[in-house]
Parts: structure tokens; sequence; C-alpha cells
């Protein structure tokens, strides 16, 4: 799973995740109190599930049929639990020889059924249930966590009521909602094969895992559709999606591979997610194991509050990833997003070889975070994937709460959950530490043996050790140990000392966290003059010291040389050692470094030289970084950086390093000397630069800006319109409102975020009609109620403060009122 909103994220990770720009994790609930997190006991297991399902788009309810086939794990036994959570249950009966027989049960908790079967059946003998019920999702709890886990089934504009959004139906079942919508034992260890019958009226497509083996027109006017899949998978990875979709067929090998999207975006599937069949061979050849299932689709649904779940041959995501073309020009990547990827690399690790508990989820996430890394690599420079490593790693020490919890959680409370920058974040970069332990060679061979062995099963970390260990020769549990099954991270400090008597260069290293020493293998390079010696080196206690014998003091002394450590580095490197590391050694990380290092002492030669250098750098990243650090009051460096900001805004690639320059040339003092670049990139393919360049312009021209956007209007999507509701909010009037809020509507949640607290306040506080501002007033309120959880409220409210105040100036006490009513609204909202 990708991006799963969690509760204690901060506003501005929320709003990443919103617009489709940053991962998270699920939030595991598995039980009450603080406890160990023992594996779920197996009594029976599943073997078969047949479901019949229709759809009640009145009052949100399924109705469902479910055949059950089941077998003892191992010991004799007359009784059967299965998670069925808020449903009305009508029927339980054995399936035998054609009749069902009744059998007795209780409903505990309106969460489990108790069944107490005709036999007592013994280890491995299969028997089969039959449950008539009524699922009715919607009086289910949503949050995240909950004793629910969510709903399982969502029915989104079922009514057809709310303009401008399609009527679908889709399903979301880990961690464990899928027994929201059918019976079932749903833990992630189970393993099922599946058939499924949805009716569902006939003007609807339909997906769900496995093949589509039959269709039946019925005289009702409904249709039901039949997928089966062949191959046991665990519930929570049964999925349903019905809804208006145009279906863009490609295919893999001699396997179909289909993307369904909303019909106004069926033009630019190919471009979306036209790299899904090179991905599918990259990934099949690196691991050795041939992408596992008998098709793969991905559908694209309205209101998804994830990023995208993993569901086995059949990926559902959320609706950024629907993108228009101005969306893909912008994107450096083109069409090979990382949530396509991540998804992908999931079809191995999570569906193929699946977690056999939820403390080990890292066997999932983890490695669906190293995949999308490792095609990024692999397909658009190494500098692009480790630049990407890097945030995760930043998002990993930024989390507090992830630093006290081990990789692999056996004790957590409900309200930790699993911690998603331990799985995610850190749990990818664990891998590529890994990765570059062992050498590629040996470690994507240990990943095929995992997924060869453990195929069609559960696994946990236990068994990728073992794995490893097997092809390396290599004893792994002092990595596994600390990195899996310890909690935290090394923070190390490292300093030089050349002694000239003698040449020889010393390393002190010192790791100063709390808790447990790390070992670390890890590379130190030495660089004198243009020779680079390269030494493999191990790390074991609280205080190392590395010791060379050198002809000459190094020019650089470069620890952690390939920059792969999960680790808070303070590195007392000088600035001039800075500037050489940043000409000479070639990792991404490598001028990162100096360039972090720059910023700091940028009065200094060495760190102006680094900045400047960092303007020209080969990774377009690095560029839009090194634009967005200088300070405009910095003269000396002005005099260097602005020509060089110049010429990348007028020819820079990709594009988003022109509108990052452009943004920057508005900023400065001669802001309007660069008029013409501002106009000339208005007619840029590029919408973030036309947004850049709109609002730069009208920074130094705002009546031609104006006007400019009146012209615009009519075509303008994406950043452009969202530039022109900034214009339209600092010099419009009554007359640009409904561009206004119909622009607003229309924007991804970070976006209508921004604008509730920079623009929508300027012009809701000065138009004369009344409407339009308790229009306004209300989508503020509505914003802020509906994401209150996730920390935006107190921003938003301070919005609605000075629309009360500005109402109020303009003796409009009726309005202002209403912003002090839309207040308390958002106070007293849950």
């Amino acid at each position: 799973m990708k991006k799963l909103l969690h509760p204690s994220w901060s506003l501005l990770v929320i709003l990443m995740l919103l617009s489709g720009s940053i991962m998270a994790q699920p939030y595991i609930n598995t039980g009450s109190g603080k406890g160990y997190r023992e594996t779920p006991v197996s009594i029976n297991d599943l073997v078969d599930t047949k479901l019949d399902v229709r759809f009640d788009y009145q009052r949100s309810y399924l109705y469902g049929k479910a055949w059950i086939t089941l077998k003892p794990h191992f010991y004799n036994t007359d009784s059967l639990t299965l998670d069925a959570k808020g449903m009305d249950v009508h029927k339980i009966a054995i399936a035998k020889a054609g009749k069902l027989l009744p059998l007795r049960y209780t409903y505990e908790d309106s969460a489990y059924l108790h069944i107490k079967l005709d036999k007592k059946y013994a280890g491995g003998e299969q028997y089969t249930v039959f449950i008539d019920y009524t699922s009715k999702p919607n009086l289910l709890h949503d949050k995240p966590g909950h004793k629910l886990d969510g709903k399982g089934l969502y029915f989104i504009n079922p009514k057809g009521t709310e303009a401008d959004k399609p009527t679908q139906v889709w399903t979301q079942g880990e961690a464990e909602a899928s027994s929201c919508w059918f019976p079932t034992i749903d833990r992630p260890g189970q393993k099922t094969t599946q058939q499924l019958s949805m009716t569902v009226p006939a003007k609807y497509t339909t997906l769900s895992n496995g093949l589509l083996i039959g269709q039946k027109n019925n005289a009702d006017g409904t249709r039901t559709d039949t997928w089966k899949q062949k191959l046991p998978h665990s519930p929570y990875l049964f999925m349903m999606a019905i809804g208006d979709f145009k279906i863009y067929k490609d295919k893999w090998r001699n396997k179909e591979v289909n993307y369904y999207l909303e019909p106004k975006y069926f033009p630019y599937a190919k471009a979306i997610f036209g790299q899904t069949p090179e991905m599918m061979e990259f990934y099949s050849k690196a691991l050795g194991v041939d992408f596992p299932w008998e098709k793969y689709s991905q559908v694209v649904v309205r209101d998804y509050p994830l990023g995208a779940m993993e569901n086995s041959s059949a990926t559902l995501h959320g609706d950024y990833v629907q993108k228009s073309p101005w969306d893909l020009v912008d994107d450096p990547n083109g069409s090979g997003g990382s949530t396509i990827a991540h998804e992908l690399f999931h079809q191995w690790f999570g569906d193929l070889v699946t977690c056999e508990s939820w403390s080990n989820e890292t066997l999932n996430e983890s490695f669906a975070v190293f995949g999308e890394k490792y095609w990024q690599e692999k397909k658009y420079g190494k500098d692009d994937g480790d630049a990407k490593r890097y945030d995760e790693l930043q998002a990993y020490l930024n989390n507090k709460t992830a630093l006290s919890q081990n990789l692999v959680p056996f004790y957590y409370s409900d309200e930790e959950g699993i911690n998603g920058s331990n799985i995610y974040d850190k749990g990818g970069i664990v891998l590529n530490m890994m990765r570059t332990y062992l050498g590629d060679a040996a470690f994507f061979k240990g990943l095929g043996l995992y997924l060869k062995t453990h195929s069609f099963k559960s696994a946990e970390v236990h068994d990728l050790r073992l794995a490893m260990e097997e092809v390396s020769g290599r004893d792994m549990n002092w990595f596994f140990n600390q990195w899996y099954y310890g909690a935290g991270h090394p923070v190390l400090d490292i300093t030089y000392k050349w002694d000239e008597s003698s040449k020889t260069e010393k390393v002190f290293i010192s790791q100063n966290q709390q808790g447990q020493v790390f070992i670390l293998p890890i590379a130190v390079d030495i660089y004198t003059g243009s020779k680079v010696e390269r030494h493999n080196v191990w790390l074991r206690n609280a205080k190392d010291t590395l010791t060379f014998k050198l002809a000459a003091k190094p020019n650089l002394v470069n620890v952690d040389a390939e920059k792969i450590l999960l680790a808070k580095k303070t590195d007392h490197k000088t600035m001039a050692e800075y500037a050489f590391q940043y000409q000479h050694a070639t990792l991404y990380m490598d001028r990162f470094e100096a360039f972090q290092a720059a910023t700091e002492q940028v009065t200094t030669a060495e760190g102006k030289q680094i900045m400047i250098a960092a303007l020209r750098d080969k990774y377009y990243g690095l560029r839009i970084k090194a634009i967005r650090a200088i300070k405009t009051d910095d003269k000396d460096l002005m005099a260097a950086a602005l020509p060089v900001i110049a010429s990348l805004a007028k020819a820079d690639e990709p594009y988003p390093v022109r509108a990052a320059a452009i943004s920057f040339l508005a900023k400065t003092e001669k802001a309007a000397g660069f008029k013409d670049i501002y106009i000339s990139s208005l007619k840029s393919p590029s919408y973030s630069v036309r947004a850049a360049a709109l609002n730069a312009l009208n920074g130094v021209a705002p009546a031609e800006a104006f006007k400019t956007a009146k012209d615009l209007q009519p075509q303008a999507d994406g950043p452009v319109a969202l530039a022109i509701v900034g214009i339209y909010a600092a010099n419009g009037s009554d007359t640009e409102w409904p561009y206004v809020i119909t622009a607003f509507k229309k924007a991804p949640v970070q976006a209508k975020v921004d604008n509730a607290i920079k623009t929508m306040p300027k012009i809701i506080g000065k138009m004369n009609n009344r409407t339009y501002v308790a229009e306004g007033i209300d989508a503020i309120r509505d914003l802020a109620v509906n994401y209150k959880r996730y920390g935006i409220a107190p921003r938003l409210i301070t919005s609605l403060e000075e629309i009360s105040k500005q109402r109020k100036q303009l003796n409009d006490d009726t309005s202002a009122k209403l912003a002090d009513d839309a207040i308390r609204q958002v106070k007293d909202a849950k």
C-alpha cells in the first residue's frame, strides 16, 4: 500500500500525500492493549472463496452470498470462526451433496461469526460453508486504526447527486477490512483462490482479481460479471471496482495489461501507465521470478483516502495518478510515477509472498519502496534514485516515533500502530544497505530464492535472512538483529587528523546515539591529487579510529563513500575539502553534502564556488535546490548567480527547473528587467512554467498580468488556473468569483489549503455579493472540517477570522457572523 493518511502526521506530509507526492503506511490494529503481537493461531485455513454480490445504490448496501471452502490447519475441529464486520447474517449452512444444511452460530460484537460445524473435521479435510448476508459499510467507521479497520467497501456518489463526480463502487482491504464486505479469516497469512460474481447496472465496467471468465446480461438491465483467480492470495488483497471506466488494453509478453480510467483521461492512458510493461520485464529479470499473476490491471477511482493499493493482479489508484498532458510535461520522470512502480513491485513482495503477520509488514512495504527507487535508479540514473533515498532518510530521521520502534515491531499499542517511517522510509534504505553489503548479484539471487521458496505462501523476516545467508554464505544475524529487531540508527561524528611527520591520516568516528552500538561495514575513499583509493572497513565500537599510511596529505577523506548508511552524520570537513568533494567525488550525495555545507558557509570563496556549481549540476533536483537556497540579499553571490539563473529560466530542461528559476527572478530587485522572459515563457508547453511566468508578470505589471489572465482563462487548467486565482484574488472582484470558486473546487487538496490560507480571504473579504461571500466561507469551513484530523484547522480558522474582520470593516455583519459561525463549527467538529 502507498500513502495512507495517519492521524499523527504533519500538515505538510498529509497535503503532499494527497497531491500524490509522498508515501505513508497502513495503520495496523491487531489487538487491544500493548503486548506481544503473536502470529494469529491457525485453526482453520482458507482454501477457496466464491462470492456472488449485488449492490443497493440507494442504501449503499451489498447483498452477498459466500461459499467458503476451508480445512483444519492440523488438529481436528468442529468449529469455525470467521471475521464478518457489521453485517446482517441471514443464513449459514454447510454445503454437501448439492444441499445447504443449516448450522448453528453466534455473532460476537457484530464482528466475529462463531460457527458450529456439522461434525468434527480431520486435519486437511475440506468442507464448504455457505453464508447469506448483507454488508452495510456506511454504518462502519472509516478512521484508520479503528477497531473495525475502515469500511472495506465504498460507494462513491451512489445516487448520482454530486455534480462532476462519477458513481463508483470500490474496495479497500488492507489491513483487515475485507471482512467488512465478505466473511473470511481476515489475516495476511491466510491464502485462498477466488471467484467473484458481481451483478451491476449494465452501463458500468467491473474489475476484480484474476480473469473475467463470464458475462451475463440480465432482464432487469443489470449484468453479471464473473472474475476468477486460480492462484491463492490473502483476503485483504481481494478487490472490486465498478464504474464508468474506459479500458486501455496493453500487453506484457503473453499476458494482458489493462488501464481503467475515467473516459476523460482515456486518451492519456498510455502516457500515464505506458511504462508498466517495461517495469514488469525489468522486475522479472532482476528477481529471476516472472510476474506471477494471470493479468495486471490498474484502475483509478475517486475519493480514495490512500495513495494506491496493490491488490493481486489489480492495483487500485487514487485519482491523483490520473494525469492530464500538462502534468506529464512537467514530470521529469515521464509517465513512470513512483506509485506505479511501488504497487507493481508489491505483486511479488506482499502478494506473491505475504507477511505472515502485520508485525512483519516490512516484507511488504519496505520492498515496494526499495523497488520503486531501484526502478528510478536504473531508468533515470543513479542520481535520481539516490536523491529520492535521501528524502526517505530525512522523513525517517524527522519522525520521532519511528526512532523508538523496531522495524519488526512485535510490541506496540493500538494507538501507536506500526510506524510508517519505519516500514517505508527506513525499511527501503535498510534493504539498499543489504544490497550494497552483499553486492547486486548475491542480493537479487537471494530475493529470487526467497520468492521461489515462499511463493503463494506467507513469510517472516527470518525467512529473508535465511535466503540471503544461503546464497551469500555469510552470516546475517548481526545485520538483522540491529536493523530489523532493534530500533534507531547510528549518530556519527567524524573528525580527521593528519600527521605530517608520520604521513598518517587518522579518522575518528564516534557513535553518539543512545542504546546499541551498530556494526557498520563502510567504504572510505581517500583522494590524493588525481588518485583515489578505496578502503573497506568495519565500525564495531562506540569510538573507532581508522589509520591510513599515505604518501602525502590527502585532499579528501570520504567516509561512507557509497553514501548508503542509514545514519545521522556530522562530518567535520573543511570547506576546501567539500569543494574538492563536489568536483571529484562521483555520487549525487557527495555533491549534495558539499552543497549543504556551502549553504551554511556561503560567504566563503569555496561556498560561493559550490553554490554556483550546483546551479549547473547535472541533476535537475540539485539545480532546483540551489536556486531556492540562494538569498537575494547576498550581493556578491547574486552577482555571479543571477546570470546563471536567468539562463536556466530561459531554456533549462526539465521544466520544473525553469519554473523555479522564473519564480526566483521575480523576487529579485531586478525582477522588472526579466519581463521579456516572463512573457515568452507564457507560451511554454509547461503549465508550471506558464504559472510561474504569470505570477512573475503580476509582480512587475499587475494590469498586464490581469489582462493576460483573462486571455488565458478559457484554456487554463492545473497550475495556470491556480495562478489566475491568485491574480484575481489580489486584483479582481465579484466578476471573477465564479472562476475562483470553480478552480478552488477542482484543485487538489494541497492547492485548496494553500488558496484558503493565502488567496481566498483576500477576495472573499472585499466582494459585494454576499451570496458569493457565503459560498467562499462555506468552502473554507468544509475543507477545515473534512481534514481537521490532519492538523489543518488552525490555519484555516485564521483565514476565517481574517474574513470576519474584513467583512466587519465593510459593515457587513451578516457575512461576519457567517464566518464566526463557521469558526465555531470547525472547532466543534470531531
